[in-house]
């Protein structure tokens, strides 16, 4: 019973991550109200999702651990300090190995030149920040960006990406 019921709540949050995914994929085929209008109704979908996880914790013990996982996967989609919904999926599913490929991905872009430093910098810090709150290990290499950013971030308050970072890094 208690495995069913995690089954459906992950199959659940899955379900809406995709929706966030295809709502980004599908961004400049849809005008502007109308893919505000499916991301604020996906977002409360999210906060509904939430308030069911908070009535199931509250009830049944034994599901706090894997209750308390979707939380924060919820949380942090609704937070948005994840933009990127591939990012914010593999954090839920607890993919490390995942968020390892795409910054590999990343990187290798960025050395073939087909993006810019700079422009795949907010990105590299999403991964980073997901797999720190994992638990991965992450290189000296790694932990400097992240640093750079939280440093950079507490002088520039209008980078939000270097908010979330300092918010999540300063959880951990």
């Amino acid at each position: 019973m208690v495995d069913k019921l995690v089954r459906y709540l992950k199959d659940q949050l899955d379900r809406l991550f995709n929706q966030l995914a295809d709502l980004e994929e599908c961004r400049e085929d849809l005008e502007e109200e109308e893919y505000l209008e499916t991301k604020e109704e996906t977002i409360a979908q999210l906060h509904e999702f939430q308030e069911s996880l908070d009535a199931a914790m509250a009830g049944n013990l034994s599901l706090t651990d894997e209750l308390f996982k979707l939380k924060l996967a919820t949380q942090t989609a609704i937070s948005s300090a994840f933009k990127t919904p591939e990012v914010i999926r593999l954090f839920a599913k607890e993919e490390p190995s995942q968020l390892r490929t795409i910054l590999t991905q990343i990187d290798r872009d960025v050395t073939l030149g087909k993006r810019t430093a700079s422009d795949a910098r907010p990105e590299k810090l999403e991964v980073l920040t997901a797999l720190k709150r994992l638990g991965a290990e992450l290189s000296q290499e790694e932990e400097l960006c992240l640093q750079d950013q939280i440093k950079f971030s507490s002088r520039v308050d209008s980078d939000s990406v270097g908010e979330s970072v300092l918010g999540l890094v300063q959880k951990k």
